[in-house]
């Protein structure tokens, strides 16, 4: 009960510390582009038109809201995150108290068979935690886009939760939960499974270096992962404010799309075409696939990641 309690608390910290940078994300996601490029130059010394970075994003939102605008659907997202570090644990605890139940049914397992097993315990925990609170997930996002149209629709948790079941019912509160299931799935998996060939077969056993290298070798396939499966965190997201009345989720930031299959292949095609028209698929608003969604179009000679030092496309 105290880990669980304290892993709330840090959670809840880390939630409100990462918020404005969630904000500037869920906005750049939708297309939303309030400030105009500026040129300066790469690492390499060329010009390049830079879009706006996660600052200029910050000061722009407290100059329209004040301070206490970065903080918009940190409600939700607080009981998001807590009550999903509870769910997650209690369906931790209940494999672990199934387990000591059965000590006859122990047998030694090899160490692939136990990454399989804790995998796939984990996958059934982050799944049930993300079910049970994507309905506060939906409302953080929506209290974030209502900065583009300046709408008050979402004003509160509670308000939010009798607005959204009013206007589309039960399923509105898990708009985008099928690809951000996948997308949480895939990425575990991707995740353990290339951290266990990495640790098993391309580190030697018995050298301290590379028993360190393989303390940090999770954390590497987990970025790596991540951005594999970026593309179902920026359909879900997409999804989950998409035609719910406000002007983030409308034309000329979004059309209106039937499915979650239908935002992915419309995603897909826009990539498709910048590809084939620019030769640089990152400068259109298909770009969002980048990982953290920081390749966006302007048109101009070379478009630079905006809160990045490196990596310019030339048209």
């Amino acid at each position: 009960m105290e880990n669980a309690a304290s892993q709330v608390l840090l959670g809840s910290g880390l939630t409100v510390l990462s918020q404005p940078l969630m904000y500037v994300k869920v906005l750049v996601q939708v297309g939303y582009e309030p400030l105009p490029p500026t040129l300066g130059r790469n690492i390499f010394g060329r010009q390049v038109y830079q879009l706006p970075g996660l600052f200029s994003y910050a000061k722009h939102i407290i100059k329209v809201d004040g301070r206490a605008g970065l903080f918009k659907g940190l409600t939700p997202r607080l009981c998001s995150s807590a009550i999903g570090t509870v769910v997650h644990s209690k369906v931790l605890q209940r494999y672990q108290e199934a387990e000591k139940a059965e000590p006859g049914a122990r047998r030694k397992e090899s160490s692939l068979e136990q990454v399989l097993k804790e995998t796939s315990q984990e996958m059934v925990a982050r799944s049930a935690a993300t079910l049970i609170t994507h309905p506060f997930h939906v409302i953080t996002l929506r209290c974030m886009v209502q900065f583009i149209g300046r709408e008050t629709k979402y004003s509160g948790t509670l308000s939010a939760f009798a607005t959204i079941y009013r206007e589309e019912g039960i399923l509105g509160f898990f708009a985008g939960l099928i690809p951000r299931l996948l997308g949480d799935i895939l990425s575990l998996w991707l995740c353990n499974m290339l951290a266990y060939l990495i640790n098993t077969y391309a580190l030697e056993n018995g050298v301290s270096a590379m028993t360190e290298m393989k303390s940090y070798s999770q954390a590497v396939t987990g970025f790596f992962a991540s951005m594999l499966t970026y593309p179902f965190v920026l359909v879900s997201n997409l999804m989950a404010v998409n035609n719910c009345g406000l002007a983030g989720g409308l034309l000329p930031y979004a059309p209106t799309y039937s499915s979650w299959l239908d935002c992915w292949s419309q995603l897909q095609r826009e990539v498709s075409a910048g590809a084939g028209m620019l030769q640089t698929p990152g400068t259109l608003r298909g770009a969002r696939w980048e990982p953290h969604g920081v390749w966006r179009g302007h048109p101009g000679p070379f478009v630079a990641p905006p809160w990045s030092f490196s990596l310019s496309r030339a048209t």
